[in-house]
């Protein structure tokens, strides 16, 4: 079989299924995992699919709001190098405001990694209190709420009450679409209503998404671009939207 029908065969399967490993598509085609990598980083490169760890996903599905065990396999080489950069920000005695998503328990796991004492993390995310729930020097503060499962994360009145009490040096903000025209954007409502108020609770709101959520949009709204100081993204950045961001004076890092 030629490698353009094979990876016409892998979108079809893609397409009823949704997700698919490379196991599965060794099985599938009895050739190689090494082929079947170089199909899918093809694939990839032509935006047809996004990779996940040992396997691939659909964009579409990408953007749906998956549970976090999910969302972890995805860009995970790109989630730590982003991480890694975040932390070089932080200073010790600042207050640090954390969004829910495993981009930002990256970070929490390289301020743990770190050592950075004497630092106040708040939350809203369960997976990010766990990173650093033993850390020594570090204070956290936990919002309480509406528990969303699919993010392990509050939600709803009482975590907006909750956090309009509250004040940050800065606010790392993972997103899952971010688009020029529209801004920063997220899946659910309340989130998006969470992260809204995050962003004016903090006196710095950097934005940390891989390539692959900029240039989308999601359903609900967090804020704008005019709201933001920083993006920290990877290298596989459009360099056409970096450059249009750094032309509105926002600040981009590749990591």
């Amino acid at each position: 079989m030629l490698a353009e029908q094979r990876r016409r065969k892998i979108l079809d399967l893609l397409e009823q299924k949704g997700q698919i490993t490379v196991r599965e598509l060794a099985d599938q085609f009895s050739i190689s995992a090494v082929t079947l990598r170089a199909d899918l980083k093809a694939l990839s490169a032509a935006g047809a699919i996004l990779r996940s760890h040992g396997g691939a996903v659909l964009p579409e599905e990408a953007a749906r709001d998956y549970p976090l065990r999910m969302k972890a396999t995805l860009h995970r080489a790109e989630k730590v190098q982003i991480g890694r950069a975040a932390v070089n920000l932080i200073q010790p005695g600042e207050v640090i405001l954390l969004d829910s998503g495993t981009t930002t328990e990256e970070i929490a796991r390289q301020i743990k990694a770190r050592a950075i004492h004497s630092i106040t993390l708040i939350t809203d995310a369960i997976n990010v209190v766990s990173e650093v729930v033993d850390a020594p020097g570090i204070s956290v503060i936990c919002i309480g709420g509406i528990l969303r499962p699919v993010s392990q994360s509050f939600v709803g009145p009482q975590a907006e009450m909750m956090l309009k009490d509250l004040h940050a040096d800065r606010l790392f903000l993972a997103v899952d679409g971010f688009d020029l025209e529209v801004g920063l954007t997220t899946p659910d409502v309340l989130e998006a209503q969470l992260n809204s108020l995050m962003m004016k609770a903090s006196k710095e709101v950097t934005v940390v998404a891989d390539h692959s959520k900029l240039g989308r949009r999601s359903v609900s709204r967090i804020g704008t671009i005019e709201q933001i100081h920083r993006l920290i993204t990877d290298a596989k950045a459009p360099e056409d939207f970096v450059e249009a961001l750094r032309h509105r004076g926002i600040e981009v890092i590749l990591a």
